[in-house]
């Protein structure tokens, strides 16, 4: 009975972690950029009590086996980098990838990382920044009398000056790609770092050689569909109830065990 009470208590620690993902989910569903996980689950080892092929006493063999689980475990976060609905801002330094490829940006450590956030701002020094202030790279700079902005689809980022009726390239927006995106390690703010698992970047223009394609003035939002993450939330209380009940009947079991001495 005591195997019930812990292969039980391991659903309900899953499910809870479970509900934890999709509220995290859910938190997200107006975040720009944000690409929504999924928790994957593994049974546990097996108490092998008798195993299939065994030859009986009277020389008859045993079809199949007999063993009893030890109940389930948490093992991945699965993130799902599907497209996610595109907005329109009317923001010049608004963009949105429209298929694969993720912005490069520099921490104050020098390292680089990676965000599909497209809202980008101005430095004081004219500087393309993200929300946090981290550059762009390559660096972008905005010159200050600039009257117009353009970003082409292939990341072209171009101005008008006074007295120029032409449009001026300042600089180009690159994209990275991963040979495993779902490898990559989140680290909040809308950004994701390199791992091992992830693979090394790849960098190219936008609109090139399998990199998504720019759009100036819009934003893609969170991949998160509500709808299904309060139906995955009722599968998940269901199952904790379940697994709650099953706790429940272990232990009355137990308890019209202990009675019948009496």
């Amino acid at each position: 009975m005591s195997r019930a009470l812990y292969t039980a208590a391991t659903g309900m620690i899953a499910q809870q972690m479970n509900v934890d993902n999709i509220a995290n989910n859910l938190a997200n569903v107006n975040t720009t950029g944000y690409k929504k996980s999924k928790l994957e689950f593994q049974d546990l080892l097996y108490q092998q009590i008798r195993l299939a092929g065994a030859t009986q006493a009277e020389g008859s063999q045993v079809p199949v086996e007999l063993q009893i689980g030890y109940g389930t475990r948490p093992v991945a976060t699965q993130r799902i980098f599907s497209q996610g609905a595109v907005i329109s801002t009317n923001n010049p330094l608004d963009v949105s990838i429209d298929g694969d490829g993720f912005l490069q940006v520099v921490l104050p450590d020098g390292s680089t990382a990676y965000t599909r956030d497209g809202a980008m701002k101005k430095s004081s020094q004219g500087t393309l920044v993200t929300s946090d202030g981290y550059s762009l790279q390559p660096e972008i700079t905005i010159p200050q009398d600039a009257t117009e902005i353009n970003v082409s689809v292939n990341g072209e980022v171009s101005v008008k000056v006074p007295g120029d009726p032409n449009f001026q390239q300042v600089g180009q927006l690159e994209l990275a790609r991963f040979i495993n995106p779902a490898g990559l390690k989140s680290a909040g703010r809308n950004l994701f770092l390199e791992t091992e698992a992830s693979g090394t970047p790849v960098t190219g223009a936008p609109d090139s050689e399998g990199f998504g394609r720019l759009s100036q003035g819009f934003l893609e939002l969170s991949n998160v569909e509500v709808v299904d993450e309060m139906v995955n939330m009722i599968v998940a209380q269901r199952a904790y109830e379940i697994n709650a009940r099953a706790i429940q009947t272990s232990e009355e079991m137990l308890a019209n065990a202990n009675n019948l001495k009496r």
